[in-house]
């Protein structure tokens, strides 16, 4: 099969790949790039576990094709966190036990971080509203959607995240 020439930003970096027509998204952040911060779930776009950001908005990365990303700005997990410092949503999730096995976190920050950048200042509906898509089996979303919200009033003093 031909590759295709694409560019995409992640987490900052500019990348030129050549990809099949075929490749998923989340196998290229994967597999090609090394971000296994991003977890395949259900691999059907039900769980939410590989929600990623594309362009500032929530996308599941196992349902686009990578050449759908051609030209687009990717943030991952990896990039929320600038050099050993967290972002403040990483380090809410784990000062109000929001982590249990850990698989959907990523999906539920990398969601969370979305839904703050179109609403700084959400309400608790809000908030699972932004969460609806990203199923978890161990944390009963209180501890998640409690994260969220006590990250909100530092959210705004880190402009840079």
């Amino acid at each position: 099969m031909k590759k295709i020439e694409i560019q995409m930003t992640v987490n900052g970096d500019i990348f030129e790949l050549a990809v099949s027509p075929t490749d998923r998204l989340i196998d290229t952040l994967r597999q090609d790039l090394g971000l296994t911060g991003t977890k395949e779930g259900c691999g059907e776009g039900e769980c939410g576990a590989c929600t990623i950001n594309i362009d500032g908005k929530a996308v599941l990365a196992c349902l686009m094709l990578t050449v759908q990303a051609d030209g687009a700005t990717i943030l991952t997990i990896e990039g929320l966190q600038k050099g050993r410092k967290l972002h403040v949503l990483q380090e809410s999730f784990i000062s109000e036990s929001a982590v249990q096995c850990g698989y959907c976190t990523p999906g539920m920050i990398m969601a969370s971080h979305a839904l703050l950048k179109q609403h700084p200042q959400p309400d608790e509906d809000l908030v699972r509203q932004g969460l609806a898509n990203n199923l978890c089996r161990c944390t009963g979303y209180e501890r998640p959607v409690k994260a969220v919200l006590a990250a909100v009033d530092n959210y705004k003093e880190r402009a840079d995240d």
